[in-house]
């Protein structure tokens, strides 16, 4: 088999994806990689801070029957670990690239049988950002407002893959997250970047318990460790 292989590629209206598998000789395991034209989107090599991502959610929600809304599917890694939680009782995980999404539904990636055949999730596709400023995440209107909104999206608040997302990291864009949570409803970020002291200033002004957890993890790559970080919020009760 060759070193690398892609899998499967598409024009979108970001520009070309492609989903390949390499054989990485320093991790001694498959890799899988999505790339948006020149730029990489996600990897299976470094998946601890989208791990991450939804336990520090779910940890701060009680109860069960609980309802998830995931922004970004991927690689699938953060949906797949919400689903590990068995309180959860519902999944929306919401992508606005289709082809993700049939690259789960036909089993190129690792973690899409899991979401798939579970019937707690739905995938769908859409912009989660408009669906944000539309006021419903859920196109069945079964869920209005859920437990926990998780993204992982874009590279950071500030560094966003296309410039109209830049609407959902100012204050409107997180005030209209509050009629999509219930009241003590966590909302919790993916971010490439360092803590950001500005969008955690913004992010006090709706809502309680901001927090910015830093997930470090080796990255035998480069034979350092690597960061991401981790926003957290509760919406007021």
């Amino acid at each position: 088999m060759a070193r690398i292989e892609e899998l499967a590629w598409q024009d979108t209206p970001l520009g070309e994806i492609n989903l390949r598998r390499r054989q990485d000789p320093v991790l001694g395991t498959d890799v899988y990689e999505v790339k948006l034209g020149e730029e990489f989107l996600m990897s299976s090599a470094f998946t601890a801070a989208e791990v991450a991502l939804a336990r520090l959610a779910l940890a701060e929600v009680t109860g069960t029957g609980l309802t998830v809304a995931v922004g970004g599917l991927g690689l699938g890694y953060t949906a797949a670990t919400v689903l590990d939680d068995a309180r959860v009782g519902s999944l929306v995980v919401i992508d606005a690239l289709q082809p993700v999404i049939d690259w789960h539904i036909a089993g190129l990636i690792p973690s899409g049988a899991a979401l798939v055949t579970d019937p707690r999730c739905r995938l769908v596709t859409g912009d989660f950002f408009a669906m944000v400023g539309a006021g419903a995440l859920d196109p069945s209107g079964a869920i209005p407002r859920f437990d926990a909104v998780v993204v992982d999206i874009d590279h950071s608040p500030a560094h966003v893959l296309d410039p109209a997302n830049r609407w959902f990291y100012t204050l409107e864009g997180t005030r209209a997250l509050l009629p999509l949570l219930v009241p003590g409803g966590v909302f919790a970020l993916w971010s490439n970047d360092p803590p950001d002291p500005d969008y955690l200033g913004l992010l006090e002004r709706v809502l309680d318990g901001v927090r910015a957890d830093v997930i470090t993890f080796p990255n035998p790559l480069q034979g350092v460790d690597s960061t991401n970080t981790v926003y957290v919020g509760i919406a007021p009760l």
